[in-house]
């Protein structure tokens, strides 16, 4: 987290001696629960301590004075209401206003400066951290009385109506609800959520970015999505009420294997299988059983590689070292798929045997060299 004498100093400096409020929203990870989300299934990400931080005062007008530290200090002006600004990052602040003002909330002018240190391009949502701190913020600011929930949605939304990007809810919720020392367990399909405890004597939660992003990723995410959607349908005619995937048990899907096309069975037979690997991995952290955790870590990518189809070579070779180091208790691709990172669950006295080893062969096999993330479980977002 971007130290908050950094931001009150830069404040001071474009805005004055009138003291900001602070707030802040971290990143996450994603424990297990891969492609599961537009499933209406279950996912268990956590929120991290690499975060977004902000400095922030309302400023009794209709306009947003906005630095951005990440940005060298790149100043940033627009009128509440008026039209969207051109520069990306600028547009998260206009659609969390927007989202909210379509919700009947009245927000003011406002002056904030902010930065963060969450890794970008690492599939830790920067994003939603971003629209996380900017909603706790404004809710705080003007007392908009916005339950959690709904500032979930609002960055959800302003994703999809402001950035062109249409995610599931697993990020901002992961950034607004998480907790220190717990996994939030998330059902995609009511939101209703349970806090897992997440406390692994001696382990480590390691990501290594493999620094590629295949272009796949767009176009097949799709793909996925689509025959998912194939599987359903196929269930459906015998069962109407049956609407996502998550309804459908491993028993349905093989009496019907013969009327769905074979890669979509597979796809389906992956879901279905994961939520099924995500609660036993729940009741293994509950226990404390984290090579248990680890074995179904493990499964995940065997599944995600070979029977939903979204890994690729560099993500596939890291888990593989993985598995040589006994210090790793279970490897996987987090994310999408084609290129982000792999998390690792790691004891701590094997931590730098294994990043050494990944990034020596690594580099002698791709030519790069892949950037290595240490993260511990933190809290939401929250005013400083």
């Amino acid at each position: 987290m971007i130290e908050k004498q950094i931001l009150k100093d830069c404040f001071k400096k474009f805005f004055g001696e009138a003291k900001p409020r602070f707030f802040t929203a971290p990143g996450r990870i994603n424990i297990i629960g891969e492609h599961t989300d537009y499933n209406g299934g279950f996912v268990l990400p956590g929120a991290v301590d690499k975060a977004i931080s902000m400095a922030i005062r309302p400023n009794n007008t209709q306009y947003v004075h906005l630095i951005s530290i990440d940005h060298d200090n790149q100043p940033i002006f627009f009128e509440i209401g008026g039209p969207q600004p051109v520069e990306q990052w600028a547009s998260y602040f206009y659609g969390v206003i927007e989202e909210m003002r379509k919700r009947g909330a009245t927000v003011g002018g406002f002056d904030a400066v902010f930065g963060g240190d969450v890794p970008l391009g690492a599939g830790m949502s920067s994003s939603a951290a971003l629209e996380s701190c900017i909603g706790t913020a404004l809710n705080a600011l003007f007392d908009l009385k916005f339950p959690k929930t709904e500032l979930a949605k609002i960055g959800q939304m302003t994703e999809h109506n402001y950035i062109g990007v249409r995610c599931g809810i697993m990020d901002q919720f992961a950034s607004i609800f998480g907790q220190k020392g717990h996994v939030v367990r998330l059902d995609c399909r009511s939101l209703l959520y349970d806090l897992v405890p997440f406390k692994p004597k001696g382990i480590e939660i390691v990501l290594i970015d493999t620094m590629v992003k295949h272009l796949l990723a767009s176009s097949e995410y799709n793909v996925r999505r689509a025959q998912c959607e194939e599987g359903v349908a196929v269930i459906k005619k015998y069962r109407p009420e049956v609407e996502l995937l998550r309804d459908v048990t491993i028993e349905e899907l093989e009496a019907h294997r013969g009327e769905i096309d074979p890669e979509s069975f597979r796809r389906c037979a992956f879901v279905i299988n994961e939520n099924k690997r995500l609660m036993a991995a729940c009741a293994a952290m509950e226990k404390g059983d984290f090579v248990e955790v680890g074995k179904q870590i493990y499964a995940t990518h065997d599944g995600l590689s070979q029977e939903y189809g979204v890994s690729c070579a560099e993500l596939d070779f890291i888990v593989d070292i993985a598995r040589t180091h006994k210090a790793v208790l279970g490897a996987r691709m987090m994310g999408g798929g084609f290129g982000g990172c792999v998390i690792a669950l790691v004891k701590k006295e094997g931590v730098a045997d294994y990043i050494a080893d990944v990034k020596q062969k690594y580099m002698v096999k791709f030519d790069k060299d892949p950037r290595v993330i240490e993260v511990e479980i933190s809290d939401g977002a929250r005013e400083i």
